[in-house]
């Protein structure tokens, strides 16, 4: 049999606010894609910021192992991008495309595409036609072909049903007031603009005769952009949307056990025929989704660096309880990594400034799915938080996070905001802020 071509398809954003996974959302496309593949309900990304998550998916490993700590356009880079997913298809006869967002290198023609299509956004308005002419012209089977799209990252558009407007329900954990109606209302009609760019690609997947021998991967980079999620390491922040259709996947199957972003990659590499590279953490899926096993992980782990400011967590999460550690001596939220938005403004009017956060966290993922009561200081759950806090550092020790030796600095020249800050727009001063950094770590 030939080898399967790759179509990666990924959004920005959006957690699993789609339709599959339940949600009030209209996105069919999304729903048949889900309907004609595999769906898995629990799936995580590595860490829950743009180029980080991106990063760690597309090199197999975490974000402290690869260098993303935080965003390319802001100053990061991954260690050796030799390391990326291309550069390892391309000796087993693997052509490889870029259209549209990638958010792991200032200039990607380092990442090692054989072509990267230049278009004048990453909006589905842009990426669809030129992911239609790259598969027309100029890619060989077997193909890598990443299609990248902006939405559903802020700005969203103004919502064109007043009826959404009026009766959209938040994500549980936000007030339900009129703004946070508008705001996720606004959220939807960003993911229909999504839903409409998934389904033009995989039309034409099915119209060139591809569906058959191309492995459809869908997913985003972590969760959506409103306070709570994004940038935390809630299951909020970290749970993506994640499917995949064609050789390999069974046809409408849907799997609970938890897997990683970081699975995708050794997952590839067996359907490739390609031995696993020595660096992976991740586990390939096809034990699980074949049935060989029931589950592939007793415990994932999921990290936070930088995002627009220094706020250093880290995480290990199991089928029951999640354990949170934040490091430095910060107890005030960082404005600065929650997106600027009416939800925002709503909880900043009501005194989030102010509102301290936890150093330790332990949740009871049964009881407390929306992790909102803190059992990391209850002498009943001590046992359960002693386990999971060593756990948490033997895994750093074993990947060499650079925690465990104190403050980490941010590259020469890098833009980081201080944790201080209200905005990731404010002003950055590179030195003010990297001073900042340490005087709260």
């Amino acid at each position: 049999m030939s080898l399967p071509n790759i179509l990666y398809l990924h959004s920005h954003d959006t957690g699993r606010y789609v339709q599959p996974y339940g949600f009030p959302v209209q996105t069919p496309n999304i729903q048949r894609l889900a309907d004609q593949g595999v769906l898995f309900r629990r799936a995580f990304c590595a860490t829950p910021t743009c180029s980080a998550s991106r990063a760690s998916l597309l090199t197999g490993h975490h974000a402290h192992q690869n260098g993303m700590l935080g965003l390319a356009h802001r100053g990061w880079s991954l260690n050796n991008y030799g390391h990326h997913l291309v550069n390892t298809l391309r000796p087993a006869g693997y052509s490889s495309a870029l259209v549209g967002e990638q958010h792991i290198a200032e200039d990607p023609s380092v990442i090692g595409y054989d072509k990267v299509v230049q278009i004048d956004t990453t909006h589905v308005e842009s990426v669809v036609p030129a992911t239609i002419e790259v598969l027309d012209q100029s890619l060989e089977q077997p193909f890598f072909l990443s299609v990248g799209f902006f939405e559903t990252h802020r700005s969203f558009f103004e919502p064109t049903s007043i009826r959404d407007a009026r009766y959209s329900q938040p994500p549980p954990n936000l007030p339900d007031t009129p703004e946070t109606r508008r705001d996720i209302a606004a959220f939807k009609e960003s993911a229909r603009s999504l839903d409409h760019g998934v389904g033009a690609v995989l039309d034409a997947i099915d119209s060139r005769g591809l569906a058959s021998n191309t492995l459809v991967i869908f997913t985003t980079d972590h969760g959506l952009a409103f306070p709570g999620a994004k940038a935390t390491l809630y299951d909020r922040g970290t749970g993506v949307l994640m499917m995949m259709r064609g050789p390999g996947f069974a046809f409408g199957e849907v799997v609970d056990p938890m897997v990683s972003q970081l699975d995708i990659y050794p997952t590839i590499c067996d359907l490739a025929g390609i031995d696993h590279p020595d660096w992976l953490e991740g586990r390939s899926l096809l034990p699980l989704v074949r049935g060989e096993v029931d589950e592939l992980h007793d415990e994932l782990y999921s990290a936070v660096t930088f995002h627009a400011a220094y706020e250093p967590q880290r995480a290990i999460r199991t089928k029951r309880f999640k354990y949170v550690r934040r490091f430095g001596e910060r107890t005030a939220p960082v404005l600065s990594n929650i997106d600027d938005s009416p939800s925002k403004d709503v909880l900043l009017e009501h005194g989030l400034a102010d509102r301290p956060v936890a150093p330790e966290q332990l949740y009871d993922l049964v009881f407390d799915p929306g992790e909102a009561g803190n059992l990391a200081g209850e002498p009943a759950y001590a046992a359960i938080r002693d386990d999971l806090r060593g756990r948490l550092q033997q895994w750093m020790e074993r990947t060499g996070d650079p925690l465990l030796h104190g403050v980490v600095d941010a590259p020469p020249g890098a833009q980081v905001n201080s944790p201080d800050q209200r905005s990731p727009a404010d002003p950055v001063d590179g030195s003010a802020a990297r001073n900042s950094v340490a005087s709260k770590a």
